[in-house]
């Protein structure tokens, strides 16, 4: 719209970067917009993120200063007005964790080692009081977009998906861990690879502005069962087993939390992705359905869900599959 492009023009040109060269960035699934600014040698990054739409970026700009923080690469603020929905924050650059492995797979093990410790790293910190928790009650309901939108059902849900979801936030009770705070979208997708830096900061951190106080597999979950792309089973299991040496923790216990958190996941993402095709116009999501159930169901064969796996299946269908 002309008088956002105004307002554009005017947030550039009072932070300095009036003559930029423009150029947009691939977005995430949400309805905030990037551009990258290119002044000379510097660079950085505008999130165009109007308010209406995308509500306030005061959490995104609060997870930064926390992260950074902690010594972790989290992009700096140069300039904000959070009113108008623009931010104009530090370039981390360009190449994602997923791109540098699919460019060169000898790397994955050391990009998922440095991902595995900056969660050691993220956790090893108090959980931040302003950290909305994301407990057993709340995950169970954050998987009725699995109904709504994956099976197209309204509401309210059948007596069996009310069933399925006490049963999951039952396992999730069983299963629980001392609260930290978490990512929440943590994957390959959202980590910037950045090889001339040193330690952690081999990785920079993006789209953590819906981070709240979960389970410490969560995130790891997250990460190692990607719903866009194949992680090495033997990197999974080595990263499992390096993060529970890391945070002291039983690997048993972790692994079955694991299952379970992943398996919340899972369910939750299935409804997430056939909403953004259905309502955002995204189909190229769907096209990520049948890892996402392949993985539900690997989860599901741990002994810890061997009493949620009926419900589910009965209730979900597989992909391509009718309700």
């Amino acid at each position: 719209m002309p008088d956002r492009a105004a307002r554009i023009d005017a947030f550039l040109g009072d932070a300095g970067w009036g003559g930029a060269v423009r150029a947009p960035l691939a977005g995430d699934a949400s309805s905030r917009r990037y551009l990258r600014l290119a002044r000379g040698a510097d660079r950085a990054v505008l999130m165009d993120a109007p308010p209406a739409t995308c509500g306030s970026q005061a959490p995104f700009l609060r997870m930064a200063r926390h992260l950074r923080g902690l010594g972790l690469a989290a992009p700096e603020c140069l300039a904000s007005d959070d009113a108008a929905g623009l931010h104009l924050i530090e370039d981390l650059g360009d190449v994602v964790a997923a791109g540098a492995i699919a460019s060169d797979p000898a790397i994955e093990r050391e990009i998922y080692a440095t991902a595995t410790d900056i969660l050691v790293t993220l956790q090893g910190a108090p959980c931040p009081a302003w950290a909305a928790r994301y407990g057993p009650a709340e995950m169970a309901a954050a998987i009725r977009p699995a109904w709504e939108q994956y099976r197209g059902e309204g509401d309210p849900p059948s007596a069996g998906w009310r069933a399925l979801e006490a049963a999951l936030g039952a396992l999730i009770a069983e299963h629980d861990m001392p609260t930290v705070l978490i990512h929440r979208d943590y994957h390959a997708e959202n980590l910037v690879w950045r090889p001339e830096c040193c330690g952690l900061a081999r990785l920079g951190l993006l789209d953590f502005q819906d981070a709240l106080a979960g389970h410490p597999a969560y995130d790891l979950a997250s990460l190692l069962q990607d719903a866009r792309r194949d992680v090495d089973p033997a990197i999974e299991d080595e990263m499992i087993a390096r993060f529970a040496a890391a945070r002291a923790l039983d690997e048993d216990r972790l692994r079955a939390a694991y299952a379970v958190q992943a398996t919340q996941r899972h369910l939750r993402i299935l409804g997430i992705f056939a909403r953004l095709a259905r309502e955002r116009g995204k189909p190229g999501y769907l096209r990520l359905v049948p890892r996402v159930w392949r993985d539900l169901m690997r989860n599901l064969d741990h002994p810890a869900l061997a009493s949620l796996r009926p419900m589910v299946t009965d209730l979900i269908p597989a992909p391509g599959a009718a309700p």
